[in-house]
């Protein structure tokens, strides 16, 4: 019996006690902790953003024949890529009082269906511009104490109208031809994403994560989705698309939802961030949503870069790159730009990098001056991206070559924008025409 016992003993001790490695000897607990060491090392390894060249020398020929469609503002999967053949001999302004806190915008440029540009000024007025440079309305529905707020205005419009959301809680819709208000109502929380315009209704998010979807007749909801609320607040405008009668959108904790377009009823919803994010991170800079060949294309606040399936939500392949520009699709390729100043082609079906250049270390100070890139957009045979420094690159597609620095400001300028082969571009004071 006390033979039984002392074996006993023993057995306890070795069962709960953690022996030296070197002993051979370990315990149950003390291997799990140990793969689970690992896998933690694994997981961060995976992380790892990759920043590197890769196939310099390899050319890209794109043979899609891209239209542009001449009426631009409701392009329901954000694409970017235009005909444009690169001509940029003269620079026209559109001017408006300047926008005090322009580093923090993403202006959107509306075209109008006889090509006029609607943008708006540091106090809320909407502004029309004709093509050849003139004011053809300006107005403002903005109170006095309204106006201090410097409220930032987010734009749709179909052929007849212009709806408004805006930072401050407005949203209202306006006539597109003589700016004649139609209607004007408050939400419970302020916007903050694009507006996407479909038949008789619009949708935007606003800061409480809720997708709402409003009529354009009266500005009524018909109905809304919740998703999970946040401290988290977004740095850059909340990103949706429309594609087979669905809204999908991303919100500020990186979660990206499929809602049925008629009824708001949940269709799929896929994370894309861990649950560190709360530790981590106070605000967002995911990269807007786009879609092609039934895949979402978009890069989280966690440097990866997903591709989702739209019809299930199902991830298919996830790259690690640290962007949140608008990624482009041409042909089997998506292109992105990191935020180090990498252009990326990658494959579309698997997610193999195809080649990475370093574009922006070929410019004078560049470190020095802590340039990033803002925006891109793809012609058949040449890259058109905007630096925070006020400049304007063009990169050539075949090659990933840097072409041409041009200076457009001495400041932040937006993405580039392209109408009818004339470029635009917007900085604090002006809408410049390139062309």
């Amino acid at each position: 019996m006390n033979k039984i016992l002392y074996l006993l003993l023993i057995f306890l001790f070795i069962s709960n006690c953690s022996l030296d490695t070197k002993s051979g000897l370990w315990t149950k607990s003390e291997k799990l902790d140990s793969e689970n060491k690992k896998l933690e090392v694994k997981i961060f390894e995976e992380d790892e953003v990759y920043e590197k060249e890769l196939n310099t020398g390899l050319k890209i020929k794109l043979n899609n024949n891209f239209k542009e469609n001449s009426f631009i503002n409701n392009l329901s999967n954000n694409n970017g890529v235009i005909n444009f053949d690169g001509t940029i001999d003269k620079i026209k302004k559109f001017k408006f009082s300047k926008i005090d806190n322009f580093d923090n915008y993403q202006p959107e440029l509306i075209f109008t269906n006889t090509n006029n540009l609607i943008f708006f000024d540091d106090r809320g007025s909407v502004l029309n511009f004709s093509p050849d440079n003139k004011l053809i309305w300006k107005e403002n529905y903005y109170s006095k104490r309204e106006k201090k707020l410097k409220p930032i205005l987010y734009f749709a419009a179909n052929e007849k109208t212009l709806i408004v959301a805006d930072s401050i809680s407005k949203y209202y819709a306006i006539n597109i031809y003589d700016g004649k208000l139609n209607w004007i109502k408050n939400n419970i929380a302020p916007f903050n994403s694009q507006i996407k315009v479909f038949k008789d209704k619009f949708f935007v998010v606003d800061f409480e994560n809720i997708l709402r979807c409003f009529s354009i007749k009266d500005g009524n909801e018909i109905w809304n989705f919740k998703t999970e609320k946040s401290f988290i607040k977004s740095q850059q405008k909340l990103s949706l698309i429309i594609n087979n009668n669905r809204v999908i959108f991303v919100n500020t904790l990186g979660d990206v939802s499929s809602v049925d377009i008629e009824t708001g009823n949940l269709i799929w919803q896929t994370p894309t961030q861990s649950s560190d994010i709360y530790e981590n991170y106070f605000s967002l800079k995911n990269s807007d949503l786009i879609l092609a060949n039934n895949t979402i294309y978009f890069s989280n606040n966690q440097n990866q870069f997903f591709a989702i399936d739209q019809r299930n939500g199902v991830v298919k392949w996830k790259q690690n790159l640290n962007s949140n520009l608008r990624p482009t699709f041409a042909d089997s390729l998506v292109f992105t730009i990191t935020l180090e100043g990498y252009l990326a082609a990658i494959d579309s079906r698997n997610g193999n990098i195809i080649r990475m250049t370093n574009i922006i270390n070929k410019i004078k100070n560049y470190k020095k001056e802590n340039i990033k890139p803002i925006g891109f957009i793809i012609s058949q045979d040449k890259i058109y991206l905007s630096l925070s420094n006020g400049r304007l690159i063009i990169i050539e597609t075949l090659t990933g070559k840097l072409v041409e620095i041009k200076k457009i400001d001495n400041e932040k300028i937006s993405r580039p924008y392209v109408l009818n082969n004339d470029m635009y571009i917007i900085k604090d004071n002006a809408i410049l025409k390139l062309n």
